[in-house]
């Protein structure tokens, strides 16, 4: 329902518009139709889903127009001010104001705004690696993070005889498997020694190496690149690795995410690599100030995310966080009056025949981030094997052993069980302890489950290593 306050009508200034910029306009629209709200996008599209980049690449979307779920039109109707293909040059936080530069015309023009939404999202990481620069600007190098990215993607990098990727993350890792199901020769390049090994521990990614492996990948795990090296043909490039040389038609940078948030070096408070920082409400701090501006909103890739299973403030590029936080900057643009909930990084992909998905820490993410944790692991078919088929669930549970509070999940198996996961997240929000998710009520239903579902079989076993462990 539209809703209207008796305040007087405000200028709100949108910087970036992707997930979280298109979710924040809709909300402010609508709680607030008779606001002044200018959107600003450097592109000529919006509300691209990045992450199903690489379905798109290998053949499995319908529509690639589909991706895109809202639109300059869109917003317009609703009521926004859209300043498409206009790069925001500068902006003077504390003075209101900043400078835009249309890129079709090349003119340069003022605004002022009583409200400063940021969602200017996320940029590729782009190392200082000699020959990356001129592999970029060349095109033997590729990104893959917009809609132009994934064009040039299927329409070169698809029809190749062979392509690096760099980053083992989940870009990188579907990337190489929508490439070796199309008789595309895929590398796999990543400094650390596992694949996906900040998103899975070893029960889990072991498997996924060796689907890898059946299928032709050539995984170039624990190197480093140091170098590409463009050939003089005009045609291929080679990786240059800490362990070896790739010869290949491109390479593609899946090496993650930074905040794209310089605008507002100086100006806001932020961490280390960029994010800036935010309070319950999703306001902003400016430099120096301990106290949130109540005038200055973030959201999105550009900002930090209260982590639930930490606690503690964090740098987690997703879209769902996106998408939330937005909306509670249409809630809270006037004043604050819905807190931020956190999130668990709750997350899944599908790897050739392998369903995984996972929310909250892992034992490896746990040990990063200085927290101590256990877990443990449990492999079981997800259903009686007096059913004309099943197959195995492998299961992680990892937990705080002083606490025993449930700090995160990971789920591997050739049946779907990515909502598990999801039932982890709501268990970590809730504080559940080991014992409660042991003994919470789960059904059971031959098609499905075990007697025990496999939720519950991994917290019993957690339950009875952490009671043999106090009593040792």
């Amino acid at each position: 329902m539209t809703t209207t306050s008796s305040a007087p009508s405000k200028t709100v200034a949108i910087v970036g518009c992707t997930h979280a910029g298109t979710f924040a306009a809709q909300a402010i629209l609508t709680a607030h139709p008779d606001w002044t709200v200018h959107v600003f996008e450097r592109n000529d599209t919006l509300s691209f889903l990045s992450c199903g980049i690489a379905l798109w690449v290998g053949g499995h979307v319908s529509d690639p127009n589909r991706m895109f779920y809202s639109s300059p039109a869109a917003l317009a109707d609703l009521g926004a001010r859209m300043h498409m293909q206009t790069d925001v040059l500068s902006v003077d936080v504390a003075g209101k104001s900043l400078v835009a530069r249309d890129l079709n015309t090349g003119e340069e023009t003022g605004y002022t705004f009583d409200k400063l939404v940021v969602t200017t999202g996320s940029k590729p990481v782009v190392p200082p690696i000699p020959g990356l620069a001129e592999g970029l600007e060349d095109g033997r190098v590729m990104l893959c993070k917009n809609w132009d990215h994934g064009k040039v993607i299927k329409d070169h990098a698809m029809k190749a005889k062979a392509v690096a990727v760099i980053g083992a993350g989940y870009i990188g890792a579907e990337l190489v498997e929508q490439f070796s199901e199309a008789g595309v020769h895929a590398i796999l390049v990543d400094g650390l020694d596992r694949a996906l090994a900040k998103n899975f521990d070893a029960p889990i990614t072991e498997q996924v190496e060796a689907a890898y492996t059946e299928h032709s990948v050539t995984l170039a795990l624990g190197q480093m690149v140091t170098e590409f090296r463009l050939s003089e043909s005009g045609a291929g490039v080679t990786v240059v690795t800490t362990a070896g040389e790739y010869e290949v038609d491109y390479a593609i940078m899946g090496a993650g995410f930074l905040p794209r948030t310089d605008l507002f070096e100086g100006q806001l408070e932020m961490l280390p690599n960029g994010a800036i920082k935010t309070d319950e409400y999703m306001r902003a701090f400016l430099a120096g100030q301990t106290e949130a501006c109540a005038d200055v909103l973030a959201a999105g890739d550009s900002c930090t995310v209260l982590y639930n299973p930490t606690g503690t403030y964090d740098y987690i590029p997703l879209a769902t966080n996106a998408v939330r936080q937005a909306l509670l900057v249409g809630a809270n643009v006037e004043e604050p009056v819905q807190k931020y909930m956190g999130t668990q990084a709750t997350s899944a992909v599908q790897l050739y025949d392998l369903s995984l998905a996972a929310s909250g820490l892992t034992q490896a993410g746990a040990e990063a981030r200085g927290v101590t944790a256990r877990s443990t692991t449990l492999v079981q078919d997800y259903r009686p094997d007096f059913m004309l088929t099943t197959t195995p669930v492998t299961c992680t549970l990892t937990w705080d052993p002083q606490t025993r509070r449930v700090l995160g999940a990971q789920f591997m198996c050739r049946h779907d069980v990515a909502e598990a996961a999801n039932a982890i997240s709501i268990a970590i929000q809730a504080r559940f302890t080991i014992d409660q998710l042991a003994g919470v009520d789960l059904f059971f239903q031959p098609n499905f489950c075990q007697p025990v579902n496999f939720i519950g079989a991994v917290a019993m076993q957690a339950v009875a290593e952490q009671n043999a462990s106090d009593a040792a």
